[in-house]
This record gives structure tokens, C-alpha cells and sequence, in this order.
């Protein structure tokens, strides 16, 4: 469980101690109310100590004035927003995070104003996101801290904002994404001796508590369904395969559901076309698709979304054994298809093909997103500032666009067509489950679109994205939970009754 800060909302009225937030812009200026609040000697001391520092007021830049005289605080943290006309670009859960890097000590007061803008609501309640995502770090298998580290513990934040009742409301919602890209972020950075298919699912079922009704596929269902493709990549592993369904019914039972796809390979050697021994360490990440859709159904069922959502993971460990799958070897999917394979690190994508075709064909969703660490060609193509993005269908593309957009979780769209289909046909099965070196990720969501049918859907390969992530003012875990946000705000702009 990953402890966490509290957050309550007021009317502006005097700090209790601790540590004292103040915005202001690139004149010194802050919101009228939290002068009035804090006092002329607090400005005065704010302006003594900016011309001492050669402070300015520029974004993210902060001044720390100790012991301030005429304010009962144990620090005041002065953090600039530039200039006025700004204001309106600021992004405030980046913001949040910068001033929760801030913070000490067990108490916080922040005065959520800004000279001649109306802070609303929502900039508040995401100040406290990005303060949660900030906190979050992954240290429960360290013996030995130092000093900082124990001295790190959850605090107690006081807003002071214009509108209580609303930014406390808006912050319930904001909690609960909150809560799902911590979840994710801890799955991704759990080792893989503790976190194989069977206790990812077991980890999943959890969600049972927030409303979410879980069913777990052991592999003798499995067998019987006819999910060959996936047993194929866990039949290497004495970790048997697990494939989970979540679903969320926040809306009329008639409703046609939303569905997410996640591939949760809990660890990828590579089967027996082995990975370099060379970084496979990162290779416990290789399920994080499936830890954002975990995620995203916690953040659905923990605000209330007025939605029917449906999550499906596949869970398995690619291992080389006596048993497993060899290049060459010909497999029929759930869908009858048939697959040569030709390299067994390919192994997402066989993941996900059957539980694409089984989540379209039980559900009938209105759409579906598979999210994987499919391609190092990904990583290649787009770095780690955009996930790629594959669509069949260019509204649900450009939503998804959109959001990444709003929540900065960017996605960049690659193409699809019919003569990189071509790369993936084989002489001797339907196809082959890699089209080579050239255009891997694109080949690779090829061999995905063959298992979806007229469902609008859309592929996600967050290779560069979802783990070993670049560290952000709101992420300095390696494990990013990427894709929770994003998810998120596609549901809440456009997919809620």
C-alpha cells in the first residue's frame, strides 16, 4: 500500500505552521487574497529577500525564506509562475509536482491565487495530482536509508483556495487517477521473482474492493477457450499463464462497454531466441501495458465514472525451457488464424492477438486500446517523448491525440497498409509473427489489426514510455504508470453518460 498525503480545502485565512506556498509572477505580484491573508510584513519580507537573491519570479523557480518574521510558518516557499500572460498555459499538475520537490516537514499551507486570474477549481485539485505523482517513489526493498529518506513521509496540505466545496470535489476525482498511476507505477517496479502471472492477477483481483468485478482465466479454462497463441509464449515458464477480465459498470446495463487491452508479459528473455544478457534486468517492465489498464480501472471505479469499461490482461512469464515454443513452430490462435514463429522475443503480440479477439468477440465494445511494450523499433522511431500510436479509426486516433495532448501524455500516429501486411505473410501459416528488421513496429501492429475486426481500435506500443522512464517533475520512479492519465481523460471527454 503507498502511503499517501492528505489534502483539505479552505477559504484564505491564516497558515498553522509548517511550510507556507505562495505563487507569484514575474513582478512579485500574488493573487489578492493571499496578500490580504498573509499580511503586508509577508510581501515585505518576500520583496527583501527576491532583491537579496536576485529572485524573479520565473516558472518553477522557487525562493526559500526561513523562519519569515509576521507569518506563523517554518518556511516560506515563495515558487514563481512568469509572467501574467502565461497564466493560462500553466500546466498545474507539472506545477504541483515542482512544489511538492519543495516541501519538508510534516504540514503545508498553499495559497492557490494569482494576481488578476481566477484560479479555478480544477488548476487546485490538479495541483494536487501532480503533488501526488511527485511523492511517489518505490523503495520497499531497501534495508537502509538515509537520512532524507526517513525523514520523507506523507504530509498534511492545507489549500487555500477561492471555491472549497468545488476544487474539494474536483480533487476526489483527481485522487482516484491519482491512485491508479501509483498503482500501475508500483506493478511496473515490482521485481519479477515477486510479481509473476499468478500474483499479478491475484494484485488485480484487489480492485474487487473499489466495485470492480474481476475474473481470472487459469490455464486449464484457458486451454479449453482456446487461447493457443498466448499458452504458446508461457509454455517455456513454470509460472503458469493468467488471463484477467475487469469490469466497471458505471452505466446502464444496456451501454455498450469501452474496452482496454494490456499486455502483461511479467518477464521477457526472449524465449529461445534469447536477449542479450545486457539490461534484460528492465525486461520485469515488459508487462506495463497491462499494469495501466490495472490502473485506469482502478482510477474508472474509484471516481465514479459514468461508464461501462471493460480491462483485459494477459498474463505471462516468455522463459527458454525444454518446452518451449521454437522458431519455426506453427500455432493456431483463438481466432483460427495460424502463426509461423519466427523469433520467439516476438511474444507480445501473440499476448495480445488472442486476448484482442476474445474481448471484441465477448464484449462487443464501442471500441478497444491495447497498450504494450511491443517494438524496440519504437524506441528507435520516437525516442520516450511519444507512445506510437496504430488506428483503424481516425476519430478514436484523434481523441486519443487530444488527450495526450491535455495530460501530456503524448502519442504520435504511425501509418497502417496493406503492403506492410504483406512483410507478415508466410509461406507455410496465415502469418508470421515478425515482418523483420524494417518497420518493426508497424508490422507488429499489423499482425495486431488482424485480430480486431470492425471495432474501432487503437494500439499503443509505450515501449519508450512505460518504463525506464525519463524523469519529470511529476515522475521519478521508474516506472512511470503511463497511460492511466491518458485513458483517463479519453473516457471523461468523451465516453461518459
Amino acid at each position: 500500500m503507498v502511503e499517501r498525503s492528505k489534502f483539505e480545502f479552505k477559504p484564505f485565512g491564516q497558515p498553522g505552521g509548517g511550510s507556507v506556498v505562495v505563487f507569484v509572477n514575474d513582478a512579485l505580484e500574488t493573487g489578492e487574497d493571499a496578500a490580504k491573508a498573509l499580511g503586508p510584513d509577508a510581501l515585505a519580507t518576500i520583496s527583501r529577500a527576491a532583491a537579496a537573491e536576485n529572485f524573479k519570479g520565473k516558472l518553477k523557480k522557487a525562493l526559500v525564506i526561513a523562519a519569515p518574521q509576521g507569518i506563523e510558518a517554518d518556511r516560506l516557499v515563495v515558487v514563481g509562475t512568469g509572467p501574467a500572460a502565461d497564466f493560462s498555459k500553466l500546466d498545474w499538475v507539472e506545477l504541483g509536482g515542482a512544489v511538492q520537490a519543495m516541501l519538508s516537514g510534516a504540514r503545508a499551507s498553499l495559497y492557490v491565487a494569482l494576481p488578476g486570474h481566477d484560479v479555478t477549481p480544477e488548476a487546485a485539485a490538479d495541483l494536487t495530482l501532480g503533488m501526488q505523482l511527485r511523492a511517489y517513489k518505490f523503495d520497499k526493498y531497501k534495508t537502509k536509508k538515509d537520512a532524507d529518506e526517513k525523514a520523507s513521509k506523507p504530509l498534511k496540505v492545507t489549500l487555500f483556495v477561492h471555491d472549497p466545496s468545488a476544487a474539494r470535489q474536483v480533487a476526489k476525482a483527481r485522487d482516484a487517477v491519482a491512485a491508479g498511476v501509483l498503482t500501475a507505477r508500483e506493478l511496473v517496479n515490482e521485481p519479477p521473482n515477486v510479481l509473476f502471472p499468478e500474483e499479478f492477477a491475484d494484485r488485480a483481483a484487489a480492485l474487487e474492493k473499489v466495485g470492480v468485478d474481476v475474473e481470472i482465466l487459469d490455464e486449464k479454462q484457458l486451454k479449453k477457450l482456446g487461447f493457443r497463441a498466448l499458452l504458446g509464449v508461457a509454455q517455456g515458464s513454470h509460472r503458469e499463464a493468467r488471463v484477467v477480465v475487469m469490469r466497471w459498470n458505471g452505466a446502464g446495463a444496456k451501454d455498450q462497454p469501452v474496452a482496454f487491452i494490456g499486455k502483461g508479459v511479467t518477464f521477457d528473455t526472449g524465449g529461445i531466441s534469447i536477449k542479450p544478457g545486457a539490461g534484460m534486468e528492465d525486461m520485469k517492465g515488459d508487462m506495463a501495458g497491462a499494469a495501466c489498464v490495472v490502473g485506469l480501472m482502478q482510477a474508472l471505479a474509484q471516481r465514479k465514472a459514468r461508464v461501462n469499461a471493460v480491462g483485459l490482461i494477459g498474463l505471462v512469464e516468455n522463459m527458454p525451457d525444454g518446452r518451449a515454443q521454437r522458431p519455426g513452430d506453427i500455432v493456431t490462435s483463438l481466432s483460427g488464424q495460424t502463426i509461423e514463429i519466427i523469433n520467439t522475443d516476438a511474444e507480445g503480440r501473440l499476448v495480445l492477438a488472442d486476448v484482442l479477439w476474445y474481448a471484441q468477440d465477448r464484449f462487443k465494445p464501442a471500441f478497444m486500446v491495447d497498450l504494450a511494450t511491443l517494438t524496440g523499433a519504437i524506441l528507435v522511431a520516437l525516442g520516450q517523448e511519444h507512445a506510437g500510436l496504430f488506428s483503424n479509426d481516425d476519430t478514436l486516433a484523434d481523441r486519443l491525440a487530444a488527450a495526450g495532448l491535455e495530460t501530456g501524455e503524448k502519442v504520435w500516429r504511425l501509418p497502417l497498409a496493406p503492403a506492410y501486411d504483406k512483410m507478415i505473410d508466410s509461406k507455410f501459416a496465415d502469418m508470421k509473427n515478425t515482418g523483420g528488421r524494417f518497420g518493426g513496429s508497424i508490422t507488429a501492429a499489423q499482425f495486431l489489426q488482424r485480430y480486431v475486426k470492425d471495432t474501432p481500435w487503437a494500439h499503443l506500443d509505450i515501449a519508450g514510455t512505460g518504463m525506464n522512464a525519463p524523469q519529470t517533475d511529476i515522475n521519478k520512479s521508474w516506472g512511470s504508470g503511463w497511460g492511466v492519465r491518458l485513458l483517463d481523460r479519453l473516457v471523461r471527454d468523451h465516453y461518459e453518460g
